[in-house]
C-alpha cells in the first residue's frame, strides 16, 4: 500500500509518503526544495553520482513511522543539504524547518 497525505510542521504544510514493502516501510517527508527519508536512501550515490543535481536529502536509522521519522536524528546528510543548514543528529523535523519558506 502507498500512502501520501499532507502534514504539518509549525503551521508549514510538507507531503508524507509511506510505501508498505515486505518486511520493511519506506518512509519520505518532502516538500518541493528536500526531503528527509528512512535508512534506505542512499546518501553516498546523491553525493557521489548525482553531485550535480545539489540534492538536499537526508536519513534516519531505525524508524518506522512517520512520526519517527520527525523527531529521529539525521544519521546521514547530503553535501547540499549541509549547505542549507542541515547537519548530522539535527532531528528531521529541524532540518525540514531549515528549507520551509
Amino acid at each position: 500500500m502507498i500512502s501520501v497525505k499532507p502534514i504539518y510542521i509549525d503551521s508549514i504544510p510538507f507531503t508524507a509518503t509511506s510505501v508498505e514493502l515486505p518486511k520493511t516501510n519506506l518512509l519520505i517527508i518532502s516538500n518541493d526544495k528536500g526531503y528527509i527519508m528512512c535508512g534506505a536512501l542512499d546518501v553516498d550515490l546523491l553525493n557521489e553520482r548525482l553531485a550535480d543535481r545539489k540534492i538536499i536529502a537526508a536519513r534516519a536509522v531505525g524508524v518506522k513511522t512517520i512520526e519517527q521519522l520527525m523527531e529521529a536524528p539525521l544519521d546521514k546528510i547530503t553535501d547540499a543539504a549541509r549547505a542549507a543548514g542541515w547537519s548530522e543528529g539535527m532531528s528531521g523535523k529541524d532540518a525540514l524547518l531549515k528549507i520551509a519558506e
